[in-house]
């Protein structure tokens, strides 16, 4: 087997690679905004490698990665299965597998608190892929801390071209990849494995707030297109009310634009989702739920504090539209969550714990988004 050096050329969706005494750990949020943020939550989030991937062309039957994994335990749920890692060839899926072992995480899911044990190594193995020349990426877990140790081949590994323009992603744990069976089965890396674009996903289960840390990320990123879905983290944070939320919006976008003058930039709303549509935050657990070690969420805020500025899903997509409207930028562009997930599609496949989509969902939002955006719509 031949060790090829896993260098930033191997890697795509990082903003930053981090490095340890093993290896590399993959950042989506640079060391100046990680060093700004206090919420531990985030912390994880961003150092979870959504939509990284390993890029690279090779004639090799056989590869195999070591990595040492951070698995996350929820204290009082039923145990998480393993981060699966997608092997995907010339754009197709061919294999998936797990590092077993590995490094922990117990967080307190009442209070984000937790503490880390290290653990060992592991190594994933794929194998019979052909000798033919071809183009693989390996995508990491969308929900696992990895540190990338070793990649082996038992042909040489080059990096391989890229695949033309570069499509920058911020949004909350839905573009993240909660409940999302494996790393290319979120709504982002479905869509743009189809359209064929590189996907950088800075998508932060919980914390897509308007953090102006998150906001220089994303001007300071090269990119083709962008697009920014918010609304949901800051409905079930209970952050804000109306009157902080234009002017954050705002704000957020005149960062992104500082860098990113005439790039498409697509505002999307939150999806479809009951439990806040017409009731504020704060969100919490159920806790009848959880007693019983599943996990599902509710909403606590009271519908009539939405008179007093208290937002709400409905209260958010109208505020988007018109923020959109306003700013009067032809290479802005709105589009109204609901068309990637409405109720009709909610009656088909729900919630599973009231807030995130199944695998099933995430095809579909994949697909909508494909069709509505990069074949028909400001980005095709």
């Amino acid at each position: 087997m031949i060790t090829t050096p896993i260098t930033a050329s191997l890697v795509r969706g990082a903003l930053e690679l981090e490095p340890t005494e093993l290896g590399l750990v993959p950042h989506r949020l640079p060391a100046r905004a990680r060093e700004q943020n206090t919420d531990p939550r985030l912390a994880v989030a961003e150092a979870q490698p959504a939509g990284v991937r390993l890029r690279f062309r090779t004639r090799a039957d056989v590869v195999e990665l070591e990595t040492r994994p951070t698995k996350v335990v929820y204290a009082g749920t039923p145990p998480r299965p393993d981060g699966v890692y997608d092997l995907l060839v010339d754009g197709r899926l061919a294999q998936s597998g797990v590092v077993e072992g590995g490094s922990t995480l117990t967080v307190d899911p009442l209070t984000g608190s937790g503490s880390h044990a290290d653990g060992p190594t592991g190594r994933v193995r794929f194998a019979g892929l052909g000798t033919d020349p071809k183009d693989v990426e390996i995508w990491l877990p969308h929900n696992e801390i990895t540190e990338l140790v070793a990649l082996r081949t038992d042909a040489p590994a080059e990096a391989a071209p890229s695949l033309g323009r570069v499509w920058l992603h911020h949004g909350s744990s839905i573009s993240h990849g909660s409940n999302a069976a494996s790393p290319s089965g979120t709504w982002p890396a479905l869509a743009a494995t189809a359209a064929g674009v590189d996907l950088v996903n800075l998508g932060f289960s919980g914390n897509a707030l308007l953090d102006p840390f998150t906001a220089r990320a994303l001007r300071d990123t090269p990119a083709d297109l962008i697009s920014v879905k918010l609304g949901i983290n800051v409905v079930n944070a209970d952050l804000m009310r109306l009157r902080a939320f234009g002017p954050a919006v705002h704000g957020f976008l005149d960062t992104i634009r500082d860098g990113h003058p005439d790039t498409p930039l697509l505002v999307v709303s939150p999806i479809f989702c009951p439990i806040h549509e017409q009731t504020p935050g704060p969100g919490d657990f159920d806790h009848e739920a959880l007693a019983a070690g599943q996990v599902r969420f509710r909403a606590t805020g009271d519908p009539a504090e939405t008179a007093a500025g208290k937002l709400t899903l409905e209260v958010v997509r109208s505020e988007l539209a018109r923020i959109v409207s306003a700013r009067r930028d032809p290479a802005l562009h709105y589009l109204d969550g609901r068309e990637l997930y409405g109720e009709a599609d909610f009656a088909e496949f729900p919630l599973p714990d009231n807030l995130h989509p199944d695998p099933a969902a995430h095809r579909r939002i994949g697909e909508r988004f494909t069709k509505l955006v990069f074949a028909d719509g400001v980005f095709a």
